[in-house]
């Protein structure tokens, strides 16, 4: 299935690309979340008509999120959870908590935007955990898992 990518995505292409993608993907991902449409002679009409706008869009939505990648810049968290006596969590800490502890201290951030590269935390100890918040925008926010006391 061909689509026209309607927003820059992560190892798949530019705003405006023409790309090859699997039917599934284009259908049920790329098309209703608006990140791309079919690239029919009609809908390559109406792309090329609205290009300006999903540029200028795009280039909006890149700058709102350098602006929050510098908000999570000093961010440190500390989460406390039960653990043995080597460190070892009863159970883990996941992209949720991470959320949940950084809306405590008033940064918007969504799950979706935690990366876990090695899977939830299961030791006590910092962490620095990525955060992919626009395909060309990156961020890090340190967070401490510390034993629960008592």
């Amino acid at each position: 299935m061909e689509v026209i990518l309607l927003e820059k995505i992560h190892n798949l292409g530019e705003l405006g690309d023409k790309v090859r993608v699997k039917a599934g993907y284009g259908r049920n991902y790329l098309a209703p979340s608006g990140k791309a449409t079919p690239a029919t002679p009609d809908k390559i009409a109406e792309f090329e008509a609205r290009r300006e706008e999903l540029i200028k869009t795009q280039k909006g939505s890149l700058a709102a999120a350098t602006l929050r990648a510098e908000s999570f810049k000093d961010i440190k968290v500390t989460i406390s959870r039960k653990a043995g006596s080597e460190g070892k969590l009863y159970g883990s800490v996941g992209a949720a908590n991470i959320v949940e502890a950084v809306t405590e201290i008033g940064v918007d951030l969504s799950k979706s935007e935690v990366r876990l590269i090695g899977g939830p935390l299961r030791m006590t100890g910092e962490y620095k955990v990525d955060l992919h918040l626009h395909a060309d925008v990156d961020a890090q926010v340190e967070v401490n898992v510390v034993p629960e006391e008592g």
